[in-house]
């Protein structure tokens, strides 16, 4: 198995000359341990590791978390810390006693239980970075990029860069970018996301929960995923997993604090009166929808009844993991209201709109960009626009809106 470099390596060696702690989160076997350990060898300070999935290192850290610290002393990577919440105020006291950079790097898979006791203890003394499947750009081995459409970067990134065909697209899509499947060290991707709903996801959803009907939980993800790139319906998701609308919003906060699935919310303001409240759920890691939804092969769910669901996942997917790479929360929305205009991507920067679609045509039409003039009352600038397609060089329709390659991403 060799190691494939990560785009957060820079963020947190960057980080840790400044903040005492870093809390890597992030949902299990996407790597979080394998890229700390690999940075701490190459820090060579000697920075002890212990991982609290160990039992009897868990129970020393919740019943005398005093004398963890005095074995692990910092500098320390501490590996699912969520299993030790009381640890929190005892780093907090040896970070306001030393104040130290880079002494504490810890992990954890479940964000929001995590995030309790952090703005709790450890507020403006730890940096909060997320960790998803890796990237279309760390597979491929090429630097890291948040998403924009200034078209000078857009450019410099067409350059050396070989197109793609749309089968080779829906290959990476089916593939998908668990760090295991990338590198090859598990052959059979079938049996690997068997294993992983089985052995990682339901289990911390029980650690969240408690007793949960697995049968019912795997309908439910099920359900999840055949809706991705859709607007939230907790009904219809309840009905096919045969279980109760609470239930199903209970299950669906998890799947989010567990990082399996993100919640993109719509754009909407005071003057935009008639936009919808309700928001699209999408998946991080695309070869896991394909895998619940039974595609068996990149040739089938590129003609099959999902192709566009599982290109819009994508392509979502790529521009927020290309943002959390570079450590940058990313303000992106989607429109849609009750007259059914859409507008499957709104990049806020710089206190302007950038509105985007997607298409998995090679040579999309300008009629479908006419729906970004939605955006004119909105009180912000509409700056440039986008469609975002399997077009084979960057290109324009004019110059306030682009055509941009997915291989850019």
């Amino acid at each position: 198995m060799s190691y494939i470099t990560r785009h957060l390596e820079d963020v947190v060696i960057r980080l840790s000359k400044s903040f005492p702690a870093i809390l890597l989160t992030g949902p299990r076997q996407t790597g979080k341990t394998t890229m700390l350990q690999m940075l701490a060898k190459k820090e060579n300070i000697g920075r002890r590791y212990i991982t609290l999935d160990d039992l009897v290192a868990r129970e020393m850290a919740q019943n005398d978390p005093a004398l963890f610290l005095q074995i692990y002393e910092p500098p320390v990577l501490i590996d699912e810390i969520q299993y030790a919440p009381k640890l929190f105020t005892y780093i907090k006291m040896h970070i306001d006693s030393y104040h130290n950079p880079g002494d504490f790097w810890m992990t954890g898979s479940q964000v929001f239980s995590l995030m309790r006791g952090v703005q709790e203890s450890l507020a403006g003394r730890v940096a909060i970075l997320h960790m998803s499947p890796m990237s279309q750009r760390e597979k491929m081995n090429r630097p890291p990029f948040s998403f924009n459409l200034d078209l000078a970067s857009l450019i410099t990134e067409n350059e050396n860069i070989t197109p793609i065909t749309t089968l080779e697209a829906f290959s990476r899509i089916w593939q998908g970018s668990m760090p295991g499947l990338v590198s090859a060290s598990f052959a059979n991707r079938d049996i690997y996301y068997s294993s992983y709903i089985s052995t990682y996801i339901s289990r911390d959803v029980r650690d969240i929960a408690g007793a949960v009907d697995v049968l019912k939980f795997n309908k439910f993800i099920t359900a999840v995923a055949a809706r991705t790139s859709q607007l939230l319906n907790y009904q219809s998701i309840a009905t096919d997993a045969e279980i109760d609308v609470q239930t199903a919003k209970t299950w669906i906060n998890i799947l989010e604090t567990l990082g399996i699935i993100f919640i993109l919310h719509p754009y909407s303001n005071n003057v935009l009166k008639r936009t919808i409240k309700t928001p699209k759920v999408y998946f991080y890691d695309t070869g896991l929808v394909c895998y619940l939804t039974k595609w068996s092969t990149p040739e089938v769910a590129e003609k099959g009844a999902m192709n566009g669901a599982l290109f819009e996942n994508y392509v979502v997917s790529e521009i927020i993991k290309n943002y959390q790479n570079t450590g940058i929360e990313p303000f992106i929305y989607f429109y849609r209201d009750r007259d059914g205009k859409e507008i499957d991507i709104i990049l806020e920067k710089d206190g302007k709109l950038h509105p985007i679609e997607i298409k998995k045509s090679v040579k999309p039409d300008i009629r479908i960009t006419r729906t970004f003039s939605t955006l004119n009352k909105a009180p912000l600038e509409i700056s440039t626009s986008a469609v975002i397609c399997m077009a084979n060089n960057i290109s324009a329709f004019n110059r306030e809106n682009l055509i941009v390659p997915i291989w850019i991403l």
